[in-house]
């Protein structure tokens, strides 16, 4: 039948042609830059941009050894040698033996009161919690729980590291340097010069997402995620939003809740409210909305569905004399299409990019790999643009995604999708 329509099927692979971007250089600590080598950046030698301060600190011991004190001492030591300013410790908590017998909630339960026993004049701001196990300690999930959901304690976990293990303690004060509000780098965004629109006119970046929590289950709620960029014109820093809502809606609900008593309380006026009192009372005049997860048949209700409702926020505030211009793009990750180097059997490097061959014939859309694969083939994310009222070239916009994935605070090496996606 494909025969005789005409139709016939290859017996090798497409041959494309692919563009490969330049990494944006990076900026640290004494302001200076960095330019990442294959999708990576060591800071181990580097002091972070903006160091944070660890203060009104704990430490607690679930491991049941005796090396509390020896992490501490390398901890404190990283953390000043990158730039941070470290308050002396509290205290020390060790698990007391008769408790790992018991259920985790005892446990939990039994750690958290001792401390907030000892530290009731003086409650700790962090806690440090050393694990037994780095992939099989039940402990993290309760923990995390009981500090960060129901007191508000930042918390970071950790499995007993070798110790004088340089390059795992860099990467725990990279950590917790980002929950303290620190920068460990930049992307100086006037290093960029097809963006630089983005720092001359007032923009915020958007970025959702919804998913379930866990395993599939019927009637799970999704969970909406929308954060949203802070402190213009700087494109790393972001707050977030988390909502709950029924799993028959797909599309993001409550960005635009308006109240009987003339208020809004949906999702994107408060993350308005924070651009705006985080970057001096600037008004944004232009919105990047980076929606991942969107499948095809969906590309329409984002638009009618999600932005709409944004629109609505934006003429409900009195701060806006116009609408701010809207530039709105879809990543998916969940697609077939990968690309190998012909002459090579390594993956293609990162910061490729095919926006020919294998692109939509008349619609806006790309392939780019912006990450360095560890193991087996790369798949790149593919970005359709489904509106563009910004005016960004092509060039510009493959420019902005590349430059958000190397501004993910928690890693060192580009990430395949924009940080937007990690923090939503």
């Amino acid at each position: 039948m494909m025969h005789a329509c005409g139709i016939t099927i290859s017996t090798g692979f497409a041959q494309l042609n692919g563009r490969v971007l330049q990494p944006p250089k990076l900026r640290v600590g004494n302001g200076k830059e960095i330019i990442p080598q294959r999708g990576r950046w060591c800071l181990n030698n580097e002091r972070v941009y903006e160091p944070a301060k660890i203060k009104r600190w704990a430490i607690v011991n679930f491991s049941a050894t005796n090396k509390s004190f020896q992490v501490f001492e390398q901890l404190v030591k990283c953390a000043k040698q990158k730039g941070l300013l470290v308050e002396p410790l509290l205290k020390i908590f060790e698990e007391d033996s008769h408790w790992t017998k018991c259920s985790l909630t005892v446990r939990v339960d039994q750690m958290f009161q001792q401390m907030r026993k000892a530290l009731s004049d003086n409650p700790p701001e962090f806690v440090l919690c050393i694990l037994a196990k780095k992939n099989n300690d039940n402990i993290y999930g309760p923990w995390k729980k009981r500090c960060v959901v129901e007191h508000g304690i930042v918390t970071q976990c950790l499995a007993l590291p070798k110790l004088n293990d340089r390059s795992y303690m860099t990467n725990l004060v990279l950590d917790i340097n980002a929950k303290l509000g620190g920068l460990n780098f930049v992307v100086p965004i006037e290093c960029l010069p097809l963006i630089s629109q983005v720092s001359k006119v007032p923009t915020m970046i958007l970025g959702l997402d919804i998913t379930r929590g866990g395993t599939y289950q019927p009637n799970m709620p999704f969970f909406a995620t929308v954060v949203g960029s802070r402190q213009w014109p700087s494109i790393s820093r972001y707050v977030a939003t988390v909502r709950v809502q029924s799993p028959k809606f797909q599309m993001i609900d409550f960005l635009f809740n308006p109240q009987p008593n003339n208020e809004d309380k949906g999702i994107i006026w408060e993350l308005f409210q924070e651009f705006y009192t985080s970057s001096g009372g600037q008004k944004p005049e232009q919105i990047f909305i980076f929606r991942s997860g969107a499948y095809d048949s969906q590309f329409d209700q984002v638009l009618n569905i999600e932005l709409d409702q944004i629109i609505q926020a934006c003429r409900f505030q009195s701060r806006f004399e116009k609408l701010p211009k809207f530039t709105v793009i879809v990543a998916q990750k969940k697609h077939w299409t990968k690309f190998f180097l012909k002459s090579s059997s390594y993956n293609v490097p990162p910061g490729t990019v095919v926006d020919t061959g294998v692109c939509h014939p008349r619609y806006n859309d790309f392939y780019m790999c912006s990450h360095a694969g560890i193991i087996g083939t790369s798949r790149p994310t593919h970005y359709h643009v489904l509106l563009n009222e910004i005016g960004f070239s092509a060039d510009a916009l493959q420019e902005l995604v590349l430059a958000l994935s190397h501004s993910y605070q928690r890693s060192t090496t580009a990430v395949s999708i924009g940080i937007l996606d990690f923090y939503s």
